[in-house]
């Protein structure tokens, strides 16, 4: 197996700010009034808060006629790099991943991944039954992309968004089910570290798109914001934002280090991994 070395980018968040919402006569604003009125006004140029305050907000449209193929037929290659898009993502995503042979480092094998939405690091093994340990997420969803002005696009434009890399990330497996198709207003990430980074990335996505907000999805997205009104737009070009640190750890020993640890069984990628405890080759030592 062949390895690259990738090196992640990871930008700190900026300080965190309280966002005042001021009460009006004869009653208190709404918090869509407030927002409009003076938040995103006031909001620095660049950041997630200003962007949010271009993007329309009216009602979901129907679901009817929704159906995954028409943003395209699953992974494609569309900065024609030679990859698909998933290994392209898991590429940036992961670290220390290795890639089949002959394939000029495109299909991912093995990899660690600091997951974002969880705060774990997650092993990372190509094959059936563990692959799905780590999805791919569409952060806005295409469903919700389809509801919210996805409909009125053509197939060329449908099958860009679901391949764009700022709208992907790789992440927890089960949270990524648990999540489906929801927006800000029904589903945030777990780990609240991350929840700034995360809408950041929505708004950046919705904009860049036109694509709109509900009232109760918008009203979410600013209020994680009011935390880190400095949060910038992302780009799709490194991994997450946000995403914790994998801790360096040193080989163990022999596999009886292991056992005494309590990290037996011991996957490739796990804090410890030597590819000497894996007599067979499957990922899985000192079984």
């Amino acid at each position: 197996m062949s390895v690259r070395s990738t090196t992640v980018r990871r930008r700190v968040a900026a300080a965190a700010l309280s966002l005042t919402l001021a009460g009006v006569v004869g009653g208190c604003a709404s918090f869509e009034q407030t927002l409009s009125a003076g938040a995103t006004a006031d909001a620095p140029s660049g950041s997630a808060l200003a962007a949010l305050g271009g993007i329309e907000v009216k009602g979901r449209a129907p679901q009817t006629g929704y159906d995954r193929e028409l943003f395209g037929a699953g992974w494609v290659d569309t900065d024609r790099n030679g990859c698909d898009t998933r290994n392209d993502v898991l590429a940036r995503d992961l670290t220390g991943e290795t890639f089949r042979p002959g394939t000029r480092d495109c299909v991912v094998l093995t990899g660690t991944l600091a997951d974002p939405y969880s705060g774990r690091t997650i092993a990372f093994q190509r094959g059936e039954g563990t692959s799905e340990d780590v999805q791919i997420d569409h952060v806005v969803a295409l469903s919700d992309a389809w509801q919210k002005g996805a409909q009125q696009w053509d197939a060329d434009q449908r099958a860009a968004f679901a391949n764009d890399p700022l709208n992907l990330l790789a992440v927890d497996g089960p949270l990524n089910m648990q999540k489906g198709d929801g927006d800000a207003a029904t589903w945030l990430p777990p780990a609240t570290g991350y929840r700034c980074a995360y809408v950041a990335r929505q708004v950046a996505v919705k904009a860049g798109y036109g694509l709109w907000m509900t009232t109760a999805e918008r009203d979410a997205v600013a209020s994680v914001l009011a935390g880190c009104p400095d949060e910038p737009l992302p780009d799709g070009s490194s991994a997450p934002a946000g995403s914790p640190v994998v801790p360096a750890s040193a080989p163990f020993a022999d596999c009886t280090a292991v056992r005494a640890a309590g990290a037996a069984p011991i996957r490739v990628g796990e804090p410890g991994w030597d590819t000497a405890f894996d007599g067979d080759g499957d990922g899985v030592g000192c079984e």
